[in-house]
């Protein structure tokens, strides 16, 4: 008897923190019913169009006019690539968003590591720090910002005796930055220890500074090369266009049996060195 392979359990959306508050998971994005239906949309859309570019205008007779099998395999056709652009984007657009708001999130981890070196560094305790740092965090952020729930959630936690470094592991286990949980198992190991928490925030946020400075080095040097990148994306699509729409022998070859198989392996190697060349542009510090 072959047994039945257990589906991967998706992580909820809150999780219960250690001060039995509801946080964040910030390594899961749930789409709205409406949100999931608009991005499904654009993409089909879009792959539909490319598909009847690539691919329309099939079983003309031999004069080259369009037959009832014509309109009906562009409508298929239309209908498949369309559907396989919303299944494949939608994913990916749920990835985009979970790294924008994990790239955000670590920007103001950023800000309350800076204002913890300088208020530790100024003598105040642990918990004055933290209250001191929602302060400083609050005239650069909205209320609802990110860090200040989670700032928030470490002031309740300290009022009810709770360790700081379990609430700092459980705010990096949740936001799946590894920089955040780095500092939290430091910050836990040396609080417990009775080692320099003045040192240790202040390399930490000296460390994460100095690393966001190289990423933003690193992209700023590669954007003009992304930027090129989705330009040849779309270049095969406007040429075969404008091929088709200037008739002729020439735009009658795509529709042929050759022509079919010949776009298909060109889509395939072409998308092959998409993926190839957005891997090496994607550089991680």
């Amino acid at each position: 008897m072959f047994k039945r392979k257990k589906q991967k359990e998706e992580e909820p959306l809150f999780v219960l923190s250690k001060t039995n508050q509801q946080l964040l998971n910030y390594k899961v994005y749930k789409m709205e019913a409406n949100e999931k239906m608009l991005y499904f949309l654009i993409a089909f859309i879009v792959g539909a169009f490319v598909g009847f570019v690539f691919y329309g205008g099939l079983a003309k007779d031999e004069f080259g006019q369009a037959t009832v099998w014509t309109y009906i395999l562009d409508v298929v056709v239309m209908a498949l690539v369309g559907f396989l652009a919303g299944t494949v984007f939608l994913p990916i657009r749920k990835k985009q968003i979970i790294n924008k708001r994990q790239k955000e999130l670590r920007t103001q981890f950023i800000s309350l590591l800076d204002s913890l070196a300088t208020s530790i560094a100024a003598g105040r305790n642990v918990p004055n720090a933290f209250m001191a740092a929602r302060d400083d965090l609050r005239i650069q952020y909205p209320e609802d910002a990110y860090i200040l729930q989670e700032v928030n959630n470490i002031i309740s936690g300290i009022r009810n005796n709770i360790s700081v470094g379990g609430m700092l592991m459980d705010f990096g286990e949740r936001s799946g930055i590894k920089d955040i949980q780095t500092f939290g198992r430091v910050f836990e190991t040396a609080f417990d220890k009775g080692a320099n928490l003045k040192d240790v925030v202040r390399n930490s946020n000296e460390i994460l500074s100095t690393k966001i400075h190289i990423e933003e080095e690193i992209e700023t040097k590669v954007a003009s090369t992304k930027n090129e990148q989705n330009i040849m994306l779309i270049m095969p699509v406007i040429l075969v266009a404008m091929i088709k729409l200037s008739g002729g022998d020439f735009a009658n070859n795509f529709t042929t049996v050759k022509g079919v198989i010949t776009t298909t392996i060109s889509i395939g190697f072409f998308v092959i060195a998409y993926l190839v060349g957005k891997k090496i542009l994607n550089i991680e510090v």
